[in-house]
């Protein structure tokens, strides 16, 4: 963490000073927002907490309830989505209360009495080390909390609106607030109370039965499986050896149980296979009793036996999957228009709960938009950006909706009915990178370039998240974490590895001087004249050498910009190869990385956008053209001369110029 840049404070350093209206923050909503959200969900209140960031938008988050969610139904937490935590600052507390899943286990009829079960198979959970992070079990009101302690946190301070209903909402295109919202107060001293809002944009983020999709005319697409499951969140004593690990249980009569320890080292839960049901069922089946669903898994569990001693949270639902047609407001009347209005999470996917993806892809899905927004509003790109969020997160859902099809049939399946008897394990294994949330790949678009130079990094594929890897700090020779450092911020990353060759007329100092002084380079064209020069931007560099023969007065200024009131110089950007503190980092090996260099850039939400080689200058202004605005404004006279004396656009340019 990196702290007193703006001056010496000796107060906790996750708390930022209030700014724009994060001071005096309305207690009621206002008539005119920027951003409204609508829903304290996974979604929504990761969106709040990363516009939080930005003082100068106004954001407000609705919530029809009277506070804060107490009993979550999600509890799955995929280990990209402690990635993403460790970008809000909370992945080491969130760590250390919830479960840790280490590996599932398979139980089957035993061959010798089929009327009992028999543990027939163990899989590792994540058997490729593709994160290293683990998988999480921790109740969903847990979750919400730590994104609203940061939204509160920030300069923003934004706290959602208890007891606030959306109702409906109708366009004034063309107005500077164009989205009239009406709202109803449904708990608190208004209660019964209704008026009308106007926003600039809205996040439906209000689940399964979302208004706000409805609002939109946004259809849902896909079936109902016709099988139900009942689950169960419960302290119980049993006499079954695994109660404390991941489970797939099949009984002999084809019941099966879905086994997920919870937190606090008591609590699990059970999905309970409570058979097909007739489609003219009429959602009958949501009438089970919960004594019904002891009894089934006592049933599947034979000859073990579950003694519930209480029950935290029970539901029945029925297995569906479906996927809106588009997950914004442009149809095809309003297709002259940019969006509007957005929905995100269960609002615009829903599917079982046995894959464990329902939170983990809703906040991926706020994730991607947030950021957009906040670059539309600060004034930094167009508004045809935000078209990319359909076009990316629909491809996402639906996928996702293949593969829980996919696993959720598989787990309603009788024994007879596999094609062999390491069928289920099998494909558990084979597909863990999706379920773990790092199967998403990003099609090129205005913000995700080509695979052209993948060859220059391997390991880092175009349009995959960020996978972090260890290099060593130069300022203090400790060993990071790259990918731990990139903050929930909305800043555009920019890994330079340097290569071999970092003589003073090599491609890496080339690079260097043309992000530093080039009137084209995205630093001088899309950070206005006086803003913080890292306010947009986060570049470092990565050496291929030994940390012990870099010094930091080597490092080119480009990667020690100053910044802040005081001006501090900031020399934490520059990182190399080594062991420190018997922790090895070869970023390079590990990454596959070429010795010639590359530029790796990576969007704010954590996704690789580009690789391109130091020699490419002019293909990294134009990426960056392709979706920030010009906001260079009038350049000083000094800067201009030197522009008219000589044209840094070649190696041999800028060494005549170091020169």
């Amino acid at each position: 963490m990196l702290f007193h840049d703006h001056g010496y404070h000796s107060d906790d350093p996750r708390v930022k000073p209030a700014a724009g209206y994060g001071i005096d923050r309305a207690s009621d909503l206002p008539d005119e927002i920027d951003v409204l959200i609508v829903g304290t969900g996974p979604a929504g209140m990761l969106a709040a907490a990363q516009l939080s960031r930005f003082p100068n938008i106004n954001t407000r988050i609705i919530e029809r309830r009277a506070g804060r969610l107490e009993i979550g139904q999600a509890d799955g937490i995929q280990a990209r989505s402690v990635e993403t935590f460790q970008a809000f600052g909370f992945a080491d507390r969130i760590i250390q209360e919830a479960f840790h899943l280490t590996e599932m286990a398979f139980w089957k009829p035993d061959p010798e009495h089929p009327e009992n079960i028999h543990r027939a198979a163990r899989t590792p959970d994540d058997p490729a080390n593709v994160s290293e992070f683990p998988h999480l079990i921790v109740n969903q009101a847990r979750v919400l909390d730590y994104f609203a302690e940061y939204a509160r946190q920030r300069p923003g301070r934004v706290t959602p609106d208890y007891g606030v209903e959306f109702i409906e909402l109708s366009f004034d295109d063309g107005a500077e607030y164009p989205v009239l919202v009406d709202v109803e107060y449904v708990a608190g001293p208004r209660e019964g109370q209704r008026r009308q809002v106007r926003a600039k944009y809205v996040l439906g983020a209000d689940g399964a039965h979302s208004r706000v999709r409805k609002a939109i005319g946004a259809k849902r697409q896909g079936k109902v499986a016709f099988h139900a499951w009942g689950v169960m969140d419960m302290l119980a004593n049993t006499d079954f050896p695994d109660i404390r690990t991941k489970c797939a249980i099949t009984s002999n009569d084809g019941g099966s149980i879905l086994l997920i320890p919870r937190e606090g080292g008591y609590l699990f839960r059970m999905y309970v296979d409570l058979g097909e049901v007739a489609e003219d069922d009429n959602h009958q089946v949501r009438n089970t009793p919960l004594d019904e669903i002891i009894r089934r898994a006592n049933s599947i569990l034979h000859p073990y036996s579950l003694d519930v001693r209480q029950v935290a949270w029970w539901s029945v639902y029925e297995v569906g999957h479906r996927v809106t047609d588009r997950f914004d407001d442009i149809s095809p009347e309003r297709e002259h228009l940019e969006p509007r209005v957005f929905i995100a999470g269960d609002a615009c996917h829903t599917h079982s709960a046995k894959a464990g993806q329902g939170m983990n892809v809703s906040m991926q899905d706020a994730f991607n938009l947030a950021w957009k927004l906040a670059h539309v509003l600060e004034g930094r790109s167009p508004a045809s950006l935000l078209r990319t969020y359909t076009g990316e997160r629909q491809v996402i859902a639906q996928n996702l909706i293949d593969f829980d099809m996919q696993w959720s049939s598989m787990m309603a399946k009788k024994p007879e009915e596999f094609s062999s008897p390491t069928e289920l394990e099998d494909f558990y294994q084979s597909t863990f990178e999706f379920p773990a949330g790092f199967m998403t790949q990003y099609e090129p678009s205005m913000i995700t370039g080509t695979d052209e130079y993948q060859h220059l990094a391997t390991g880092f594929p175009v349009g995959k998240r960020f996978r972090s890897a260890r290099a060593i700090r130069l300022s203090d020779r400790t060993a990071q974490h790259l990918g731990h450092l990139h903050e929930a911020d909305g800043r555009w990353r920019l890994y330079v590895c340097t290569g071999t060759d970092i003589s003073a007329d090599g491609p890496f100092a080339y690079w260097a001087q043309w992000w530093s002084s080039d009137r084209h380079s995205p630093l001088n064209t899309h950070v206005p004249q006086g803003d913080d020069p890292e306010s947009l931007f986060d570049v470092k560099a990565i050496y291929p050498h030994d940390y012990t023969e870099i010094e930091l007065t080597q490092v080119p200024d480009a990667f020690k910009p100053a910044g802040g009131p005081l001006g501090l110089v900031n020399v934490n950007n520059s990182f190399a190869q080594g062991t420190t503190w018997r922790t090895p980092a070869d970023f390079y090996s590990e990454r596959g990385i070429s010795d010639t260099g590359c530029v790796i850039v990576v969007r704010p939400d954590q996704y690789v956008a580009n690789i391109l080689p130091l020699t490419a200058t002019d293909e990294l202004a134009e990426f960056f053209r392709g979706f920030l605005l010009d906001r260079s404004g009038e350049w000083s006279d000094m800067l201009t001369q030197e522009r008219a004396k000589m044209d840094l656009s070649t190696p041999e340019r800028t060494k005549l110029s170091a020169e």
